[in-house]
């Protein structure tokens, strides 16, 4: 974890890698939650029997059920400390280039984009690879929006 004292350091740390957080199993009880959750029951995520059949030859996670893991994988590797909040401020570019099969182990790595001082208070972009063990390629990838309130 790494801690930054506010918002001038973490402003001098721009164009840096952060770090990577822990790695997180995505399991078939996690998909259908999430399955339950936004209504998406889709066979390819939670029929195990069809999909072992079809094309990733067993169930794989919502594409947003791998963004909604960055929250999670994001408190692992940084905070910023002297301020108010940080909310979610939305995404600029997302990208999902690989699948997540069930019982895979998925991690992020965060690199710092900008810190933009405005009224509200900073905004804070960070591009975020979530990257699957042993995968090729990234599962999901996001320049991520964060508002920060000193």
């Amino acid at each position: 974890m790494r801690t930054f004292d506010g918002i001038a350091e973490l402003e001098a740390a721009v164009g840096s890698h952060v770090g990577y957080s822990e790695w997180h199993t995505v399991t078939q009880a996690q998909i259908n939650a999430f399955a339950d959750a936004t209504g998406d029951h889709q066979w390819i995520h939670i029929d195990t029997e069809k999909a072992a059949n079809g094309p990733f030859g067993t169930t794989i996670a919502h594409g947003y059920l791998t963004l909604s893991l960055v929250p999670l994988l994001v408190a692992q590797v940084y905070r910023v400390e002297g301020v108010r909040m940080a909310v979610n401020y939305g995404a600029n570019k997302l990208r999902f280039p690989a699948p997540v099969p069930v019982d895979s182990k998925v991690r992020a790595g965060i690199e710092l984009v900008s810190v933009v001082a405005g009224a509200a208070g900073h905004l804070v972009t960070t591009k975020i690879v979530i990257e699957t063990e042993g995968g090729d390629k990234p599962a999901c990838v996001v320049e991520s929006l964060t508002l920060v309130v000193v």
